[in-house]
């Protein structure tokens, strides 16, 4: 049976104790409302740990003034029972005070510089500030060995690599492949805000993103990749945030060959769907 913690004594009690027997410990960081993408984290990180903490938390600090905070779906229940299925030990589900006990508004944050300035950061400013001070408190609270991230947010997984090799946590980071639906929509709490036209369309992201690596292999210039990306999915009724080609640093590439990444935000309706892939020229 699956075990539920709500206060920061006893899971460090817990944690503790596994500690003391040389048990490995890894963390799932979520937000709650899980699908199959986050249990593909469960799983992973049970290939390389003995016992897997999940965290179960809706961070205000990473949501915008005008943001679905209130509206983000929280199934604690349901989540619970996903988590034991898929060999999670225990459920981390603390509350604001908990995470933050002087307040969201008067918590210490951080900041990674430089690569939270662009993409999604640029668009949804102080997003990865509340990102990296929730993982950190995250990794302070649990002492997790490793911790597994999907790959589906390419830049937060980046932003949490610059942070854990700048501070020197312990933590080794797992990178988890996207887990999609049959066609090619990847799984995201936010795809159950689609209508059922609107859900209809949403796979055209990931066929621009194919389309993308097609072209950029063919030899398009980027930005000729970018254009054609942004025509088909406005097109198809998105309004594009971003739809680009970056190194795996997320830096504008200077070289003709090399690794990179095609990375899309666009808004159907109201949702806001994000993807990429990764591919080498």
């Amino acid at each position: 049976m699956i075990e539920t913690v709500t206060g920061l004594p006893a899971l460090r009690a817990r944690v503790s104790a596994w500690k003391r027997e040389g048990l490995r410990v890894g963390l799932v960081p979520t937000m709650g409302n899980l699908h199959a993408g986050h249990f593909s984290l469960v799983k992973l990180a049970r290939e390389h740990a003995d016992r897997v903490v999940a965290s179960v938390f809706v961070n205000p600090t990473q949501f915008g003034p005008n943001e679905d905070f209130d509206r983000y779906p929280r199934t604690p229940e349901a989540d619970a029972a996903g988590l034991e299925a898929a060999g999670c030990d225990l459920v981390w589900l603390p509350s604001v005070e908990q995470m933050y006990p002087f307040g969201a508004d008067n918590a210490v944050r951080m900041r990674v510089p430089g690569i939270t300035d662009v993409l999604d950061g640029a668009h949804r400013p102080g997003h990865f500030d509340g990102v990296v001070t929730v993982v950190s408190r995250l990794f302070n609270q649990v002492l997790p060995d490793v911790a597994a991230f999907g790959r589906k947010d390419y830049q937060q997984l980046a932003v949490i690599r610059y942070f854990v090799r700048d501070l020197a946590f312990p933590v080794e980071l797992l990178p988890a492949d996207i887990v999609r639906e049959a066609d090619g929509l990847a799984l995201s709490s936010r795809n159950q805000y689609l209508s059922a036209e609107e859900r209809v369309v949403a796979p055209t992201i990931h066929r621009t993103l194919l389309a993308m690596r097609e072209s950029a292999q063919a030899g398009t210039p980027r930005a000729g990749v970018e254009a054609q990306a942004r025509a088909m999915l406005e097109g198809a009724g998105f309004v594009v945030d971003y739809a680009v080609v970056r190194d795996r640093q997320l830096a504008e590439p200077e070289d003709s060959r090399g690794d990179r990444v095609a990375l899309i935000a666009a808004r159907l309706g109201a949702t806001r769907l994000i993807d990429n892939l990764e591919f080498t020229l």
